[in-house]
């Protein structure tokens, strides 16, 4: 049993420099506000997406900050896929010290209008079953490796309403971010003796790919309902992901945390 031992002072408290981390869907949107994120705090950043071209660029652009960088191609979706990543991502790192699966889509179809469930699947597929695919290849290293680490899930707080389905059509979105939440609390009742923690994040109203989706009434409510009144950033979520992987965070674990300029105080 892995008891990961409290800060002693504020000394490198926050600190994750040096590092190992994996982000899923790292590239773009969320995903890359939290790569960068990592890479500016000095720890070292392989990125899995489906697009490997892209992920390598992102990759080559994070160099700058002076740590290990890699993106390699995985449809998390597809077990196969994770599996062959899983084998160049521990070939690239000889252990992971953190990882986040952020990797996610969302579709505007209405569920009952489909013609079939292409989209319930290729949504559900991704969001839920892709997480699991990623944490049955690369967490069973993180365990045996004997050191402890931090999983980072990223949901969303539409796991956790759905009132404003009328307008904005998202299903098997609110599905597969809610079991996320579920997922993340077994995890970390499951790996707390090997010293893991597992937390997720459950962004709200925040700026990536998905803004275009978003109604007209969304952005209304935002702007003037919700008490930031504004979107988040990225970078943001990514600086949450890093206090919850540094040894600030060590305490922390089974956490569900919203991000979302307190969208939920209001609905």
């Amino acid at each position: 049993m892995i008891k990961t031992p409290p800060i002693a002072s504020m000394t490198d408290a926050f600190s994750v420099k040096g590092k190992n981390v994996v982000v899923t869907g790292g590239n773009r949107g969320i995903g890359l506000g939290i790569s960068r994120a990592f890479a500016q705090s000095g720890a070292n950043v392989v990125i899995l997406c489906r697009n490997e071209s892209s992920g390598a660029a992102v990759a080559d652009s994070l160099k700058e900050y002076g740590g290990r960088y890699a993106g390699f191609g995985c449809d998390i979706s597809d077990h196969a896929a994770v599996v062959a990543a899983a084998k160049k991502v521990y070939g690239f790192f000889d252990h992971i010290d953190v990882l986040v699966n952020n990797a996610g889509v969302a579709t505007t179809t209405p569920f009952l209008s489909e013609k079939g469930l292409d989209e319930w699947h290729r949504v559900i597929n991704t969001n839920l079953h892709g997480v699991a695919n990623v944490v049955h290849e690369l967490v069973p290293g993180m365990r045996d490796s004997g050191l402890g680490g931090s999983i980072i899930n990223i949901s969303s707080v539409g796991g956790q309403r759905v009132s404003n389905s009328k307008d904005h059509e998202n299903s098997p979105y609110n599905v597969s971010k809610a079991g996320i939440d579920i997922f993340t609390r077994y995890l970390a009742i499951v790996l707390g003796d090997y010293g893991i923690r597992v937390n997720c994040i459950a962004p709200g109203p925040t700026h990536s790919d998905l803004d275009a989706d978003l109604p007209p009434s969304a952005i209304e409510m935002v702007e003037k309902g919700m008490p930031a009144h504004r979107f988040g950033e990225p970078i943001e979520i990514g600086a949450m992901c890093v206090f919850l992987a540094s040894p600030a965070g060590v305490q922390i674990t089974g956490l569900v945390a919203q991000h979302d300029g307190g969208l939920m105080c209001i609905s």
